[in-house]
């Protein structure tokens, strides 16, 4: 898994797999998934990422984890 996230436009990318794309499905106007040929989740981006997922809070708490 691959996780990219660009601070000057607040998204956010998480790679699950290599797969090849068949569709993109749009969750709720921020949310976007991109599924294989058999449904499974390939990849997805979250727009105002911060907001959605809070990820300051996620890192954060990472960064206090790993000491």
């Amino acid at each position: 898994m691959k996780v990219k996230y660009f601070s000057d436009t607040d998204t956010a990318y998480i790679k699950f797999s290599n797969q090849e794309v068949a569709e993109t499905k749009d969750i709720n106007g921020n949310i976007l998934i991109d599924l294989d040929e058999n449904s499974q989740l390939v990849e997805m981006t979250i727009e105002l990422a911060d907001v959605q997922a809070s990820l300051s809070e996620i890192f954060f708490q990472q960064l206090i984890e790993k000491g």
